[in-house]
């Protein structure tokens, strides 16, 4: 990937501002999200191909107001503004906004101007309808343009909703066409980074994968690297794609804490020994963690006890191995813009992750940190991962034991096994598995009367969960169909003992979490 190829999203805080990103990917242009307060300099040194500003909560003449190095202005790129992005630019630039009478929020109307200079539409509305619908989000508005912009759309209002300098290719937009609600949002975007910023829209998984292993092999040569794996899909495909790079100079290591879904280990280690050929040591410390686990009903505290022997159990067989120059991490980019660190690079020495002992000394090999976890998925497929692997839902780090609440035993992980596989099994048969973000069984250990036969019982409460989300900060809980939950509930209830009664949790997050503990 060129340079030139990078568009630049500069962040002011806005709730979209993920969505913004997703959408340029989406059209095989690479992005990368930093914090408004980059510089010019920073900004030369990448060579983007577009900058856009994002939307923002505040106004632009509030106190401490989120500002931008003037000098990007200068740098000869195609900039985009939305929302308090073309605020800000009208403000920068020497033209006025004002607080307006009243906010605009949701739906609305423009209608695009014509270009009196050319008789001809704005580049990015050229081809689209005169009125559009579009959704809004601001109070401020834009009361004067700079020197050498001109408008470009209209409210029904007469508020100003586009404006561009034809010459210096910036463009500001009122609207958010990074929402589904705005009508010809992609449209716009594909006219900004097509038309205007010229970009070959070349990106994709596969020469994403290409680029990924060379510049691996690049850095680690024939050097030796270690990977944790968890079961899950990120540490997995950081793993293949480092394998595809140093082949055995790779050892993944997989601790089965005892804490894993039914199936889980074998299922891991059958996928990356058979069919990728890749040395895996296999860890059975399950008795060690059950052990440190006894007695221990606080959620945090367990949480740190499984934290701190999985640590370890992972440097216990490192130091094995020895040499050991590489650390391999399934970091993803939703972690990278969480921590409020700028974008990171393949490698990062000596970087103490996850706790790991710092005499460790191991330089870390990263290699998704610029994708989201959509992206990572798409990786897996073109690395010809198996989809029970690859669409597998997230899973805790400390398991099931944050499944099991109160305290962990094996026979409460025997039961929240087989209940969750039950679960799981029936929604794959209803073909729902891939329309839920993430799926599991509870074990909140509370008992309750039933009946089984002609005799009463006193068995354990399963619940069930299952929520939607696209980054796990919030959630909605999961619609299911009536009668794929009968059969849920009346196979659980049948084939696990120790259970007789099954709920489900329909409560979002906010105000709850995903997790019950």
């Amino acid at each position: 990937m060129s340079r030139e190829e990078l568009a630049v999203v500069l962040d002011y805080g806005a709730q979209y501002t993920q969505l913004i990103a997703r959408r340029i990917r989406e059209k095989n242009v690479y992005c990368e999200i930093l914090p408004h307060t980059t510089d010019a300099e920073k900004l030369k040194a990448l060579s983007p191909g577009a900058i856009i500003l994002s939307g923002g909560p505040q106004s632009v003449y509030a106190e401490g107001a989120p500002g931008i190095d003037p000098k990007i202005f200068e740098l000869g790129v195609p900039v985009l503004g939305i929302c308090y992005g073309m605020q800000l630019m009208v403000k920068e630039l020497g033209g006025e906004v004002r607080k307006g009478d009243s906010g605009e929020y949701g739906k609305s109307v423009i209608n695009i101007e014509q270009d009196k200079h050319s008789d001809e539409l704005v580049p990015i509305f050229e081809g689209l309808p005169q009125k559009q619908n579009v959704w809004m989000s601001h109070r401020d508005i834009v009361e004067s343009v700079p020197s050498g912009f001109r408008v470009a759309a209209l409210t029904e209002s007469s508020y100003k909703a586009a404006i561009y300098h034809p010459e210096k290719n910036f463009y500001g937009i009122q609207f958010h066409l990074e929402v589904k609600h705005t009508e010809y949002g992609e449209d716009v975007l594909d006219r900004f980074l097509f038309n205007v910023a010229n970009f070959s829209g070349s990106w994709t998984m596969d020469s994403y994968v290409e680029s990924m292993v060379s510049k691996i092999y690049k850095e680690a040569g024939d050097k030796k690297a270690v990977c944790g794996i968890s079961g899950g899909v990120d540490s997995s495909v950081a793993a293949l794609l480092v394998h595809q790079a140093l082949g055995d100079n790779l050892t993944c290591i997989f601790v089965n804490h005892g804490l894993l879904r039914k199936n889980e280990p074998e299922e891991v280690l059958q996928t990356l020994r058979d069919e990728y050929n890749m040395k895996v040591i296999y860890v059975d410390a399950v008795d060690r963690f059950l052990n440190k686990l006894k007695g221990v009903v606080d959620p945090e505290k367990k949480r740190k006890i499984i934290g701190e022997e999985f640590i370890r159990v992972f440097e216990e067989e490192a130091n094995k191995i020895g040499d050991i120059d590489f650390l391999v991490q399934g970091t993803i980019y939703t972690d990278v813009i969480e921590s409020g660190t700028d974008s990171a690079s393949v490698i990062k020495s000596h970087h103490n992750v996850g706790g790991l002992p710092e005499k460790m000394e191991l330089s870390l090999l990263e290699p998704l940190t610029s994708l989201f976890k959509d992206e990572v998925r798409k990786v897996a497929k073109e690395l010809k991962m198996p989809d029970e692997l690859a669409w597998r839902h997230p899973f805790p780090g400390p398991g099931l034991a944050i499944r099991v609440l109160g305290e962990v035993n094996e026979e409460k992980l025997e039961i929240l096994r087989e209940a969750d596989y039950i679960l799981i099994d029936e929604v794959r048969k209803a073909d729902l598995y891939n329309d839920i973000w993430q799926l599991f069984a509870v074990l909140p250990g509370v008992k309750s009367v039933g009946v089984k036969g002609d005799e009463r019982s006193y068995e354990h409460t399963v619940a069930i969960r299952a929520v939607n989300s696209q980054d796990g900060m919030t959630a909605d809980w999961y619609r299911f169909p009536y009668e794929v939950l009968e059969k849920i509930s009346h196979r659980i209830v049948n084939e696990v003992q120790g259970i007789n009664r099954v709920v489900y949790d329909i409560t979002s997050k906010p105000p709850g979490t995903i997790e019950w503990e």
